[in-house]
């Protein structure tokens, strides 16, 4: 028998965890206070653009975001293979809208540093961007076109993972209830025993705690702060099924960035905004005031949305750190103990590369040392800072 490997959260991170830890030969359990998929996971757009969203600097989290990026196709196509059920891989490319000419310098710069990078991105003007997404304002002033970016169908990823770690034997407790995590004994020592409301006791040989936004309240388990705080993400969709769309050719080729949101058009038709972000605590409701901002802003991209209601409207919690980089690696002193939260915008992009690394730290293989400095779990806790490379 492998070891026994106890995953604490449902989502998307904890379910890559589960399908590498279980391809890897450990017996698992995912042990899920509600439902599998229920939050992050299944509200995100799925999109996997880590030129466009995490255009600043090549830093360690740009690395890790573009080598996850990298490891996407193949793991995608081991998740499809086992659970039989499609993710929807879309390789479409990005555009980086400039609505004024003054908005091309600084896509211009991106785009110096981004180049050595692999981005095979270029800037491109007014006429062919007309081409390439005809919908788009006429006045837009050109785009940084990004090729190799994609997306994928988040809903139907969660799925097809769940489906796989089922497949492959992974027990999934799904509305557990409260679970009373172990604390740390003498000498740091761990007991990987959870106790939870449904199913009672859980015992395992090692823990991976991968609770998202509610990854704080393990703080106690770890002997430091854990700052993951939840960010309210709302998103809409416009349905471009309808017979009006169709005969006029209403479609959306590429993933669509402006300065105030993004669009992404689903294979099932569905046109995804996104996103209106604000603190509100655990609250999932969806506001007016969210949706309403995507709604304003998206005729002035998209002139034939102009007056149309979105078909969709939903909201799901984003687990931030103060540093917008994620927490992964093992908690110091108790080595039977991993983390893999706080992965914010990025949990969908971010999935294949950290489970990766936590298969690696199951097996004794320690992260390079930028990865380890700027993804340490007790970062906050000792005043580290982000590794720019």
């Amino acid at each position: 028998m492998g070891t026994r490997v106890i995953v604490l959260g449902g989502g998307i991170i904890g379910l890559s965890c589960a399908f590498e830890a279980v391809m890897g030969g450990a017996e698992v359990t995912v042990v899920e206070p509600g439902r599998v998929g229920g939050q992050a996971s299944g509200a995100a757009a799925g999109m996997l653009a880590p030129y466009t969203e995490n255009g600043e600097l090549p830093d360690a989290f740009f690395q890790l975001c573009l080598d996850s990026l990298h490891r996407y196709p193949e793991w995608v196509r081991k998740i499809e293979e086992v659970s039989g059920q499609s993710a929807e891989l879309t390789n479409c490319g990005s555009l980086t809208v400039a609505m004024h000419e003054a908005d091309l310098q600084p896509l211009q710069a991106r785009l110096a540093w981004q180049q050595r990078f692999g981005a095979s991105a270029e800037l491109i003007g007014q006429e062919r961007l007309r081409k390439m997404e005809p919908l788009l304002h006429g006045g837009a002033a050109g785009a940084l076109y990004c090729p190799t970016e994609s997306h994928v169908h988040a809903p139907k990823l969660v799925a097809a993972l769940e489906a796989a770690c089922r497949r492959l034997g992974v027990r999934i407790l799904e509305q557990a209830g409260a679970i009373a995590p172990p604390r740390a004994g003498s000498g740091g020592r761990v007991d990987a025993v959870v106790e939870t409301a449904a199913y009672g006791s859980v015992s395992g040989d090692v823990l991976i705690v991968c609770a998202g936004a509610w990854a704080n309240t393990y703080a106690a388990l770890c002997g430091f702060p854990i700052p993951v705080h939840p960010i309210r993400g709302q998103i809409c969709s416009f349905d471009l099924t309808g017979a009006d769309d169709r005969a006029a050719g209403a479609s959306v080729s590429h993933m669509v960035f402006s300065s105030q949101a993004y669009w992404v058009q689903k294979r099932d038709g569905q046109l995804v905004c996104g996103a209106s972000e604000d603190a509100a605590g655990y609250d999932t409701s969806v506001t007016d005031r969210g949706i309403d901002r995507l709604t304003r802003w998206t005729p002035r991209v998209f002139p034939f949305l102009g007056g149309r209601a979105p078909a969709m409207r939903w909201a799901g919690l984003r687990p931030a750190t103060r540093d917008g980089r994620p927490l992964i690696g093992m908690v110091p002193g108790s080595p039977n103990v991993l983390i893999a939260a706080g992965h914010y915008r990025n949990g969908i992009l971010l999935s294949p590369a950290t489970a990766a690394m936590i298969g690696d730290l199951l097996i004794g293989v320690a992260p390079r040392q930028a990865e380890a400095a700027s993804f340490a779990p007790d970062r906050f806790a000792r005043g580290g800072r982000a590794v720019t490379l």
